[in-house]
């Protein structure tokens, strides 16, 4: 195979291009932006290649068409007018508190101002900001590009402190003067992972042009199946040889790790550029998310906020409203997993513009799954790998004795950040997660006739469905006969009588006042097909 060089971690397209690096060509999505509108807000997880969009429109507003050789947009421009640049990126740097943050703005407008040879008498950084792009359009005789990344990090860094808000306060009034400095700018693009509703932080910019949903927009970045297939058919072929299989099941593969990202409904799906190329790099098929993209906010905000685990996977319903805008100071986590790529649009019903979220792919699970488990259960973190592992032979062996043993040993005490009133959601939540982290099929609350039952995991040739009851003060036996026969008296098990796996009915039995699993009793029943 020729030399090819995967761009992995390049932000920088004329970098790219010079290198003579694999370029998935997004120019024509440049083109139709810069012509058909002025003020743009894209939201994207990290590791998406935002930083790169933004560093090829600016490349395109220099007017450095010889960079643009081959691609779309060498065609489509005709003019190639060079504008005044003027961008600011928070993403290379953490802002836990507002001294933090005025040092970036200050070196970040200085280096502009000392460009543009201007004196400042002010210091405070609204009227910087606007003396700066009133006088590039000035002197240039041409309106400011005006490029913003990663612009909500100042608060996410500083989320929950004492300086989140002063952080916010001081970024509204920075973001302030891109209202009354409209009739200087040229093209206004801004970047983050959230949309923050709360605060407002665009204040009065309401003709922002939010390009997070739109369908037309929903491939700007990450990699499309045909994108895939046209740009690195060789790296493709490689890895089947690499990992002795064919190059339908790599594909397979592939899609099952790395795609999944629907940032619209009915569009085609996008895989995560950054898995995708570690992958190609490695020639492994390797989990790559969770150990560069998992925003610390995510992490905070799990801390902070309870475990409403049905809130957030098994195809989780929503409106648009519920997963668009984060509110850091609501109790709703939908917008944060979404946002942070760990959920995706998977479905979405016309007539009441409902939405279906769920994990996008097999790594992200694992990742947010891990996530997760450290922060609600004992096992040291370096043991719950081999844990899950131990819990996914026993499945396999149909020994549920040391399933459950494993589960009871990782929640033997409720911890301090669950309350005693949630404690039933959180043992209902734990094993539903242990379950899932072993590649199980596994489903919360499945709805049958008569009612819910409250975990269902499925392997190839057995299920296994739990009832969890609390004992409220009454005796075990008591309390797992009535789980055994709530799941015969509502008919869980009807829906699978036809599957031909062997079926084990369990009554899981957990302490009321937080001290974990009190015992547990199966009864087996085999289903023939």
């Amino acid at each position: 195979m020729e030399n090819r060089f995967l761009p992995i971690g390049i932000q920088d397209f004329e970098d790219l291009r010079n290198r003579g690096c694999i370029y998935v060509d997004k120019t024509d999505l440049i083109y139709k932006l810069a012509t058909e509108g002025k003020p743009y807000f894209l939201s994207r997880p990290r590791r998406f290649g935002k930083s790169l969009l933004l560093s090829t429109m600016e490349a395109y507003f220099l007017g450095k068409k010889e960079l643009f050789k081959g691609l779309a947009l060498e065609n489509l421009e005709k003019e190639w007018i060079e504008y005044p640049v003027l961008k600011i990126s928070f993403g290379t740097d953490n802002y836990p508190d507002l001294e933090s943050l005025k040092s970036a703005l200050n070196l970040q407008l200085s280096g502009y101002e000392k460009l543009y040879g201007l004196q400042v008498e002010d210091r405070r950084f609204a009227p910087r900001f606007t003396n700066l792009i009133k006088e590039m359009a000035e002197q240039t005789g041409k309106n400011v590009v005006i490029f913003i990344d990663e612009y909500d990090k100042p608060i996410l860094d500083a989320l929950y402190t004492e300086y989140e808000e002063q952080n916010r306060q001081e970024l509204r009034s920075f973001y302030s003067p891109l209202k009354d400095s409209d009739k200087y700018i040229r093209f206004l693009f801004i970047t983050g992972i959230t949309k923050v509703s709360h605060v407002n932080i665009f204040s009065g910019l309401n003709q922002l042009n939010d390009i997070s949903l739109d369908g037309s927009y929903s491939s700007i970045c990450g990699i499309s199946e045909s994108e895939l297939e046209q740009y690195f058919e060789p790296e493709i072929k490689t890895l089947a040889e690499k990992q002795e299989l064919t190059v339908a099941e790599t594909k397979e593969k592939l899609a099952r790790m790395y795609d999944g990202y629907h940032f619209s409904h009915d569009v085609e799906g996008v895989y995560n550029p950054f898995c995708l190329l570690k992958c190609f790099f490695a020639n492994d098929f390797g989990s790559y998310w969770f150990e560069s993209g998992t925003p610390s906010f995510l992490v905070k905000t799990l801390q902070y906020q309870p475990l409403e685990l049905e809130n957030l996977v098994n195809g989780r319903l929503a409106t648009e409203n519920q997963f668009k805008n984060y509110d850091p100071h609501s109790k709703n986590m939908l917008p944060v997993v979404y946002q942070s790529g760990y959920l995706t649009i998977k479905d979405f019903e016309k007539e009441n513009r409902f939405y279906t979220l769920d994990f996008p792919n097999r790594e992200v699970e694992e990742g947010f799954l891990e996530v997760l488990l450290q922060k609600f259960v004992t096992v040291p973190y370096d043991d719950m790998g081999l844990e899950i592992g131990n819990m996914k032979i026993a499945l396999k062996n149909r020994n549920i004795d040391k399933v459950l043993s494993i589960i009871k040993s990782a929640i033997a005490d409720l911890p301090t950040i669950v309350k005693k009133d949630m404690c039933e959601n959180y043992y209902e939540s734990v094993t539903h997660l242990m379950f899932r982290m072993t590649g199980c099929r596994v489903v919360s609350e499945l709805q049958s006739v008569a009612g819910r039952s409250d975990v269902v995991a499925a392997t190839k040739d057995s299920v296994f469905i739990f009832e969890l009851k609390m004992d409220n003060g009454r005796l075990f036996e008591e309390v797992a006969e009535e789980a055994l026969a709530q799941i015969d008296a509502n008919g869980y098990a009807d829906r699978f009588a036809v599957s031909g796996k062997q079926m084990y009915k369990v009554g899981v039995v957990f302490s009321s006042n937080g001290k974990g699993m009190v015992g547990w009793k199966v009864k087996q029943r085999n289903e023939l097909s």
